[in-house]
Order: structure tokens, then sequence, then C-alpha cells
């Protein structure tokens, strides 16, 4: 995982209602790789989450199951809720993955850059939205 070096490398996203509409890369997210990032014990969502995968063990129970996120949120909300969870729940444990101004808290290493880069968010978004069921 690539963490940018700097917040001006962030891409520029507008929020639109409960979403945020527009990629922040411009091309679609890879599925596959978005999977391989859900179930990344070092940063992200398996930590906390659970969801359609049998074939991990010690998912997390801290937060909603992933499964059928797909059904449950469009692509424009999954990009927001990766990007600024706190939109939804300004109490939420769920860290800002893109969002890096206006934190409290943030370990050292990654003050003033986001957790994960903008492929990175896009790639998760396109995975997310194939969880239906």
């Amino acid at each position: 995982m690539a963490l940018p070096t700097q917040a001006d490398e962030l891409a520029p996203y507008t929020i639109v209602g409960d979403g945020i509409p527009a990629s922040l890369t411009a091309t679609p997210g890879d599925a596959a790789r978005g999977r391989a990032l859900v179930l990344a014990r070092t940063t992200t969502c398996i930590l906390c989450h659970s969801g359609p995968f049998p074939e991990t063990r010690f998912q997390g129970d801290l937060a909603p199951d992933l499964s059928g996120a797909g059904n449950r949120w469009s692509v424009s909300q999954l990009r927001l809720r990766l990007v600024d969870a706190s939109r939804f729940n300004a109490e939420t444990i769920m860290p800002s993955y893109y969002r890096n101004d206006g934190l409290v808290r943030v370990g050292r290493n990654f003050a003033g850059k986001p957790i994960l880069s903008a492929a990175e968010i896009e790639d998760i978004v396109a995975y997310l939205a194939t969880l239906r069921d």
C-alpha cells in the first residue's frame, strides 16, 4: 500500500447529498485488488467488519457485516463512507481513509496523509459494489 507523501496529492472530490458521485481517479476501480485490500489486516476493513469471506478467520465484529454492501449503498455512498465516514456519524470509530484535514488523534505516520490512495479507494468501492447477497 503506497501512501501519498503530501496532502496536496489528494484528488479533489465533491460531496453531493450522501455520496461522492465522481470517481477519485476518473477510471474504474479493480474489484480483485479491492477484495485484497478489504482482506488486508494492516489497515482496512476486515479489522472491524465481517463479510462473505469464508476463507478468512478472525473477522471483525465492531462494525456492520459487509455482506450485501452493494445492495445497501450506492457506489457514490460507498465512496463517501470510505473517504469520510464521519459525514454519516460524527461518533464513528471508522477512520477517514482519504480525508486528512480536521482530524484529531492521528498517528504520526498518517498526519497530513490519507490512509488509502485514491486508486485504492476506487478498488475497494468496485469490490464492495459487487457484494449483492
